[in-house]
């Protein structure tokens, strides 16, 4: 049976503004219900027109767009309470795709009543406005890193990012989160080759400050490593729950 938005776990997460009991109920009557779906799975096609929304209820994926000759750019990681296909609702059409890596559970909204959204509750209108702005936010970060710090500094910069995400989803035990992802989508979100990217990840464990086998990653000391990454450590701000 679909999560009811009032009993919904991720609002236990500090991550998330708290919903007052009208926007509970508003986003209840908004929610259609919920899509489970395998890792590999596509819930967004670059170039389609999806007549839904979601929020990653459960799991983890990726948003990526690939050029004509196949390869690949990750833009970046999906975590649970990522909302998924604004770009589609207000372009008409997807610019990048949106797969799982794990089993996820999606929050599924229709999206033919968004422009209702917007008319209605504005408040919440402008949450979707605010989560854009940090998207872009984000992407001009994730530039300057390519651009401008070297393959150390990049992936101790995402590991960082990543589990600074983790740690305020409540994810991380004992220096520990879960990470279902490959080598390949770290190197693909930096713009290094996975030989690179795998000899990077080989010293930092190497100087016992990052590692990342078997599903799980594990950072001993996240100053060190910002510290390398040339980044603050301030934890991600409270973010809208869609």
């Amino acid at each position: 049976m679909a999560t009811k938005c009032a009993h919904c776990p991720l609002r236990r997460s500090n991550l998330f503004v708290p919903h007052s009991d009208d926007d509970t109920k508003f986003m209840q009557r908004f929610k259609v219900g919920e899509l489970v779906i395998e890792p590999g799975t596509p819930m967004l096609i670059e170039g389609a027109n999806s007549p839904q929304l979601f929020t990653a209820l459960r799991g983890m994926g990726l948003r990526y767009k690939t050029l004509e000759n196949g390869r690949r750019q990750v833009l970046n990681f999906v975590f649970p309470g990522d909302f998924i296909g604004l770009q589609a609702a207000v372009m008409g059409e997807m610019q990048h795709s949106v797969e799982a890596t794990t089993p996820m559970t999606l929050c599924v909204f229709n999206r033919a009543e968004f422009w209702h959204f917007f008319k209605t509750h504005p408040e919440r209108a402008f949450d979707l406005t605010w989560l854009a702005a940090v998207e872009e936010h984000f992407m001009g970060e994730t530039l300057a890193t390519v651009g401008q710090r070297d393959a150390t500094e990049r992936v101790a910069w995402a590991l960082v990012k990543i589990m600074q995400r983790g740690e305020a989803l409540g994810l991380v035990k004992n220096h520990t989160m879960p990470l279902h992802y490959r080598q390949q989508d770290l190197a693909d979100a930096l713009g290094l080759s996975l030989v690179h990217t795998n000899k990077t990840l080989s010293k930092l464990r190497e100087r016992q400050l990052a590692s990342w086998h078997d599903g799980a990653l594990f950072i001993n000391d996240c100053e060190k490593l910002a510290k390398i990454a040339r980044m603050d450590t301030e934890a991600p701000p409270q973010r809208p729950l869609m």
